[in-house]
């Protein structure tokens, strides 16, 4: 019987993990080191947990509401009232008000919750986010999220993965969300079903920690289970900085079984916009000639400061097209401290945006930004399905902040390039 072949970052972790020799389409019980759950998801966690009877994996769980918040009606109200009660009665170190948390994927990065190597869920599909820092990160069913609160470990089905290759280096303005929105149209939002999707090659020493974490983050727009980029120099500066804890980082083995490989050159990409209604459906922004009522700049995937940098660059001296409303919302409160600090939110003011503190507002069509039948709007987000933002008659354009920001101007979408002169 001949030896088995190494291993991919998936592969290790989750071995690590669970005490197992695992591989790709094993099952296993791993040891999970952070739960997160939201004002949407949590509510039905608790239920399920307290209807165990069992005592809480206290140190691991962590509660961010986000999706609706500042509350915008009774049933929401009610959602946050459930995180509160929750988090008392259990006495959570690690819950995180409105005006001290953000946006959950952000917060859960700020915090220092997320590191090299370590094995998280959350009980919302974007938690893929985190495999930017080379850890192995997925969302969960809200039973699921109990079930952690209870055991402190969960089972998993070993992912294949699939190997993507970079090299070179974009050029400027061309940013992590293009690259998503590439790899996305070319595989499809099926492409990657419960597979994890690797990152290597030399071109990821070009490609700052914020865009690999917009690239984890929309690894589920192609089903994926997990986006996973290496620890290297970059993602270990990042972690020793932020992360607390210990932490190991996670390299794949040279002989790592890999379902396919693709392979993209930085240099060659383009500023990119997915139309409506799937994040697969990918044009060059050149090809595109859409009049817009609203741009959005802000979520898990594209509200931190080096996309509001980028903006601000895009847009300083400027001003918002009469015929559109900008809305910038930093994707977490210490994001937004920093913003203001470096003036980013006095540039956006004076462009004529309106900008506001942490939440997922517009992104899921909860409340900031919604959009009335027929308007269309150029957005960071991650998702631009049927009624997603609003009206089921609306349109939603995903793009990168530096898109957003020129079409913002312009008042259709365009590169950031013709923003320049």
């Amino acid at each position: 019987m001949s030896a088995k072949k190494g291993k991919t970052i998936s592969e290790k972790i989750l071995s690590s993990k669970s005490g197992a020799d695992a591989y790709a389409g094993d099952i296993v019980d791993a040891e999970v080191d952070y739960v997160m759950v939201n004002d949407v998801t949590g509510p039905i966690a608790f239920k399920e947990f307290e209807g165990l009877g069992c005592d809480l994996h206290q140190e691991k769980v962590v509660l961010v509401p986000d999706h609706y918040v500042p509350n915008k009606d009774v049933a929401s109200a009610e959602q946050a009232a459930e995180m509160r009660r929750f988090a008392k009665k259990w006495r959570i170190d690690n819950y995180f008000e409105v005006g001290r948390g953000g946006v959950c994927h952000q917060v859960m990065i700020d915090e220092g919750f997320v590191a090299p190597g370590r094995l998280i869920v959350g009980a919302d599909s974007h938690t893929c986010t985190y495999g930017a820092l080379n850890a192995f990160a997925t969302g969960v069913g809200s039973s699921e999220a109990a079930a952690v609160f209870a055991e402190g470990k969960l089972w998993f089905k070993v992912p294949e993965s699939i190997k993507v290759s970079l090299f070179g280096k974009m050029h400027r303005y061309v940013m992590g969300k293009d690259l998503a929105i590439r790899m996305i149209t070319d595989i499809g939002v099926d492409g990657a079903n419960y597979k994890t999707l690797e990152f290597a090659g030399r071109g990821i020493a070009n490609l700052p920690v914020a865009d690999r974490l917009s690239i984890s983050n929309m690894a589920i727009e192609a089903g994926g289970k997990a986006g996973i980029f290496p620890a290297d120099k970059a993602c270990m500066d990042f972690a020793n900085k932020v992360s607390k804890g210990k932490f190991e980082p996670v390299s794949p083995d040279e002989d790592a079984h890999y379902l396919r490989e693709l392979e993209y050159d930085l240099t060659q990409l383009e500023p990119m916009v997915a139309l409506p209604h799937l994040p697969e459906n990918g044009r060059p922004v050149s090809e595109v000639d859409v009049e817009i009522d609203q741009a959005f700049l802000g979520s898990c995937t594209n509200g931190r400061i080096e996309d509001l940098r980028v903006a601000v660059e895009v847009m300083r001296g400027r001003h918002v097209a009469p015929s559109v409303r900008m809305i910038v919302v930093p994707a977490s409160t210490r994001i937004y401290q920093q913003a203001i600090k470096e003036g980013l939110v006095e540039e956006f003011l004076r462009a004529g945006a309106f900008v506001s503190g942490p939440t997922c507002a517009a992104c899921l069509g909860g409340h900031m930004g919604v959009l009335a039948k027929g308007e269309r709007c150029v957005s960071t987000t991650n998702r631009n399905f049927i009624g997603r933002m609003g009206h089921k008659d609306s349109e939603v354009y995903l793009a990168s902040p530096a898109v957003v920001a020129a079409s913002a101007i312009a008042g259709r979408i365009v590169a950031p390039v013709s923003m320049e002169g």
